[in-house]
């Protein structure tokens, strides 16, 4: 009964170490996908023609793949080249909005509330007031327009 226990035991073990092994195989990366068409192609080639060969190879499907921007990646080299000038926040601002295609947004102080304007105009009528008549006159003007 031992044995049969302790053989068990090591066929349960062995059979889960296999399906677990199985499990850990990944689909091959680009350049491994790469590298096996370049060794079939390179075929009975050897020593430095085949080098030369699979470098060859290698670099152009390399250069194929780096033609084939996408479309974010053109986005981006469209704002770069647009945001030059630009720095600090203010870039930053630019590249979010013209990376997300929204159009951007005024500068805050370009952006003026309708409080503020009447602010902007009440000041310029109480220019020559002074203390107690300037605030009555503010009050009422803010008030009023």
């Amino acid at each position: 009964m031992k044995k049969l226990m302790t053989t068990l035991a090591l066929g349960l073990t062995l059979a889960l170490g296999a399906a677990h092994a199985a499990d850990d195989k990944k689909a091959p990366t680009a350049q491994q996908s790469k590298m096996t068409v370049c060794n079939k192609e390179a075929g009975d080639r050897k020593g430095d023609e085949r080098k030369k060969f699979m470098s060859e190879c290698l670099s152009a499907e390399h250069a194929e793949a780096a033609d084939k921007r996408t479309a974010q990646q053109e986005r981006m080299k469209q704002c770069n080249q647009d945001a030059k000038d630009k720095k600090g926040e203010e870039r930053k601002k630019f590249m979010s909005s013209c990376l997300s295609g929204k159009p951007a947004e005024p500068a805050a102080d370009d952006k003026k509330t309708a409080q503020q304007e009447r602010m902007k105009q009440c000041n310029l009528d109480a220019k020559d007031k002074k203390g107690d008549e300037r605030k009555k006159f503010m009050s009422e003007c803010l008030k009023s327009k």
